[in-house]
């Protein structure tokens, strides 16, 4: 087992090697608008698996994964000439689901802000439905206490 500390260094440099070789190396259209956004490495250094997001719709997306599996070779190669261990690990490309994540949690930010606007506005003209201070005082107890013990 490696240190996991170096299994960390080791994912961001992958990243970095993996984004440049992207941009450089591969000539593919499909990946122009992905972007590689996070990169984990597991401790004994043997597989990467790299996080990714792209721009587009559905079709692009499909498209972008097609085109990151049949570029996974010329790419590990590139991970082996720029680190330093032992054996080049696999990789493994995973979409993002972080911005998808965010959108649906700002959805349900937004609809709670709009129910509590609503609250406050049905609250605005409210009254309450009993007396003003509906709790007994201590001396409204005696006075009823006095009143049985002469009736008796």
């Amino acid at each position: 087992m490696a240190d996991p500390a170096r299994a960390s260094r080791l994912a961001q440099r992958i990243k970095v090697i993996v984004a440049e070789a992207l941009r450089r190396r591969v000539k593919d259209p499909r990946l122009e608008a992905v972007t590689i956004t996070d990169a984990r490495v597991t401790n004994d250094l043997q597989h990467a698996t790299l996080y990714y997001t792209v721009f587009g719709d559905a079709d692009e997306q499909a498209a972008t994964r097609t085109a990151l599996e049949s570029a996974r070779g010329v790419l590990r190669s590139e991970v082996g000439k720029n680190i330093t261990a032992r054996l080049t690990p696999t990789l493994e490309f995973v979409p993002d689901e972080i911005p998808v994540n965010a959108s649906h949690l700002e959805e349900l930010l937004r609809t709670a802000r709009e129910r509590d606007a609503e609250v406050a506005a049905i609250a605005q003209g409210a009254k309450f439905a009993g007396d003003a201070d509906p709790y007994r005082k201590p001396d409204e107890d005696e006075d009823d206490d006095a009143d049985e013990v002469s009736s008796k």
